[in-house]
């Protein structure tokens, strides 16, 4: 989903991943059913027509694959950048967010399977100094968002310049901000030097802070960088050849939709001019261990068809990934657990993750025998990523509803 409607859920600076929050409200509370999207287009697939209301609610583009026991469906709309306006392609690579959280979180239960790492090991156990407290929190606690962790990315402008101030984007644009580089250590430093929201154990609250520290865990336990261990452990077997972890690179290797980030000037004037910039190449070490992927959606699906099947993780870790809690007392409409969420639609519930980086947003979603994987390129203004918003959540809707 769009990161200036993830704003309203995390409390974000809107340059930061998304909590999966705000794309389970826009796939409950979607104003479009794949039904009446149909009857906009009799015979049309469904799924094709909710895709295209993406792009007709201003994003550049959108890619989407669905895959069952009948077979694979591909879809796309809208051109690969807003320069040559050539047809984005289907195959394309694109930066997946906190999808990333899906693979952190299988390589650190893969750890825990294998009696290197416990769940109920402590932080400090494992990176004695580094978070105030740490003393009390544990593995588990960092897989299902219940530390209390203030988030640096989402919480504040330390990082990025405040999502509402276009000179202010266009003055971290000129000074390089899309070129600076982030280490784990540092990012959880910044966040820890502001206090936690509630002690640990006692409540949710989405934090990428929790795996930078998975991140580091992960290094320490077995010597290696999570990058290299999740690409030994899922994406070499898997035979998902086309997703990286990119480091400090700004590139997106081969084929790819350019990214965008709109500043829009003269609010509440008639003079409203909105601008289009392009941030498809920077660095995304900001996002690292919560965020940093690259992958395509033919890759995504295989690693959730995967995980869901139980492929990737001993029974034991695999109820403990897929047991959910509520992220809020008083409703069902999002659980999370560990590095998984899951959310109901209209005939099914769904499990998996959404993720926001900059200039793109994805949503990977599966059941026991369907896999969905979307990625879109948002732009606009917050009105016009609301409706974006409310576009994936009809898409999803059309996936995994539509022809049942």
């Amino acid at each position: 989903m769009s990161r200036r409607s993830s704003c309203a859920v995390v409390a974000a600076l809107c340059l930061a991943l998304a909590a999966p929050t705000a794309s389970a409200a826009s796939t409950s509370d979607a104003s479009v059913s794949a039904s009446a999207v149909s009857a906009s287009r009799p015979g049309a697939d469904a799924r094709q027509l909710a895709l295209e209301a993406l792009t007709g609610a201003n994003a550049v583009s959108a890619i989407a694959e669905v895959r069952d026991g009948s077979g694979v469906w591909r879809g796309t709309t809208g051109v690969s950048d807003l320069v040559r306006e050539a047809p984005v392609r289907g195959d394309g690579r694109f930066r997946i967010g906190s999808v990333t959280k899906m693979f952190v979180a299988a390589t650190t239960l893969q750890l825990v399977g294998e009696h290197r790492l416990g769940l109920e090991d402590s932080v400090e156990s494992h990176l004695p100094g580094l978070v105030p407290g740490g003393q009390d929190i544990t593995v588990r606690q960092l897989l299902n968002h219940r530390t209390g962790l203030f988030d640096v990315i989402n919480e504040s402008t330390e990082i990025f310049p405040a999502p509402d101030d276009p000179d202010g984007f266009r003055n971290w644009i000129a000074q390089g901000g899309l070129n600076r580089t982030f280490t784990a250590r540092e990012l959880v430093t910044k966040s820890v030097a502001h206090p936690p929201h509630f002690e640990p154990g006692t409540k949710w609250a989405y934090s990428n802070t929790n795996f930078s520290i998975l991140g580091l865990i992960i290094e320490e336990v077995t010597g290696h960088s999570y990058a290299q261990e999740i690409q030994r452990r899922i994406l070499r077997p898997l035979g998902m050849t086309k997703t990286s972890l990119p480091g400090s690179s700004a590139e997106i290797p081969g084929r790819h939709a350019h990214g965008y980030w709109t500043t829009v000037d003269g609010i509440g004037t008639p003079d409203v001019v909105k601008t289009d910039v392009d941030v498809t190449r920077h660095n995304a070490s900001w996002a690292g261990s919560g965020g940093e992927m690259i992958s395509t959606t033919d890759d995504l699906v295989r690693f959730e068809k995967a995980l869901l099947r139980g492929k990737l993780l001993r029974p034991e870790q695999q109820r403990e990934m897929t047991t959910m809690l509520r992220t809020d007392p008083d409703s069902d409409r999002l659980e999370y657990g560990m590095g998984l969420a899951r959310t109901p639609l209209s005939c099914t519930t769904v499990t998996g993750h959404s993720g926001a980086v900059l200039g793109y947003g994805t949503h990977l979603w599966g059941t026991a025998d369907r896999q969905v994987a979307l990625s879109y390129t948002p732009r606009g203004d917050a009105e016009e990523q609301t409706a974006q918003s409310k576009a994936v959540g009809a898409f999803l809707e059309a996936a995994f509803c539509g022809s049942r």
